[in-house]
């Protein structure tokens, strides 16, 4: 069976989350560093990461990495990879990438140059002539840091956030992967309630759903590594086969819910939990959060309030002190907050037990933590 080297990259903040993840999946770490993971595996670790996988924004096939302190080095470099050997005379393969702190700083001028080496590879060995590129998907990927190059083959096409369920969102949605690393970290389990009191789409609630039921968040969308010739017919396949049958949908969370003041936006929620296949587990309610109540102890709040981009300064101070105001008085609970707003804990009125920096579609949040008591041997946290 063929090794890859196969390279998992994350939003900044969640690679502890990520390998996590890898190792209770069984995967020896090689290598963590800012924003990836990498492992060694076969072509069914490659599609069972980007199926299985929860807070990874991509899955790689890793085929290089090298010194290149200038346009000669970096083509030379490009051009000696096996590209006939992975890329067929008729596949497209689009490059992108980034660089940072390297003498080869521009980005447009490296993927022109990483293109001609590789048009220039795939030539020698399908003759001269203008390549079609009208065929399958291999999009490739550099990144370039302090002159160090790695260049990689995206099998994941579209972010891993992209999860298929999600066709309605509200005005600043949270990403699925972003959502999925708050529940994971928060540790809540199906044996605890868990509320959204500001739900908006749905997101954070189905994410949990899916991991109470142990569902694969790949499972109802496609990926471009699925169709590259080189890799075993039979292996995405298998490994969509092994994620169904990991997966407990007969699970019975005792309570997820969620509300939320906009009507609309409940109604999309539950159009997205129905796509993604939770909707029978997930309650959810129009209700302003003022209204906001439970007899219910030892529970999870985990949300993504409004926060300065969408609403007013003097809105915002208002609103997290009536959350403080509301949640302290749930002494058994625990609740996680992710909010961009700078003084969130001056408003809410309550030092968090733990602050972790997390990044959602480009804006850095803190996600404020606060601890709750475990619940006593045999207090399944149901009313009183």
């Amino acid at each position: 069976m063929r090794e890859y080297k196969i390279m998992i990259t994350t939003t900044f903040g969640v690679e502890s989350v990520v390998k996590h993840e890898l190792r209770k999946l069984n995967y020896e770490i090689d290598r963590a560093e800012n924003g990836r993971v990498e492992i060694t595996g076969s072509a069914g670790d490659l599609a069972r990461c980007n199926l299985r996988l929860r807070t990874a924004e991509r899955v790689y096939l890793k085929l290089g990495e090298f010194t290149a302190r200038d346009f000669d080095e970096l083509y030379e470099n490009i051009r000696t990879l096996p590209w006939a050997d992975i890329i067929p005379y008729r596949g497209e393969f689009p490059v992108r990438g980034k660089s940072s702190r390297s003498e080869l700083h521009s980005v447009p001028a490296c993927q022109s140059i990483i293109k001609k080496a590789v048009v220039d590879s795939l030539q020698q060995k399908h003759g001269q002539g203008r390549l079609p590129e009208d065929g399958s998907l291999y999009p490739v990927f550099f990144s370039i840091l302090d002159d160090r190059v790695i260049v990689a083959l995206d099998s994941s096409g579209t972010g891993l956030h992209k999860r298929g369920y999600r066709q309605e969102a509200g005005e600043a949605p949270l990403q699925e992967t972003t959502a999925a690393a708050m529940v994971l970290l928060s540790r809540w389990d199906r044996d605890r309630v868990l509320m959204d009191p500001f739900c908006g789409s749905g997101t954070i609630l189905i994410e949990a759903a899916l991991l109470a039921r142990k569902q694969a968040p790949g499972l109802k969308r496609s990926f471009a590594g699925e169709n590259w010739f080189f890799l075993p017919p039979k292996t995405w396949r298998q490994a969509r086969k092994k994620a169904r049958q990991a997966s407990w949908l007969e699970a019975e969370p005792r309570l997820i819910a969620g509300y939320d003041i906009d009507g609309e936006l409940l109604k999309s929620a539950r159009e997205n939990a129905g796509r993604a296949g939770v909707d029978d587990i997930i309650h959810f309610q129009e209700r302003p959060f003022r209204e906001f109540s439970t007899s219910r102890k030892y529970g999870y709040v985990i949300t993504n309030p409004p926060y300065g981009v969408r609403l007013k300064s003097q809105n915002v101070r208002e609103l997290y002190r009536e959350m403080g105001e509301k949640l302290r008085e749930l002494n058994t609970w625990s609740y996680y907050i992710l909010t961009a707003e700078k003084e969130f804990e001056k408003y809410f009125g309550k030092k968090a037990s733990k602050r972790r920096k997390l990044y959602n579609g480009g804006i850095e949040c803190q996600f404020y933590q606060y601890y709750g008591p475990w619940p006593p041997s045999g207090d399944d946290g149901s009313n009183e």
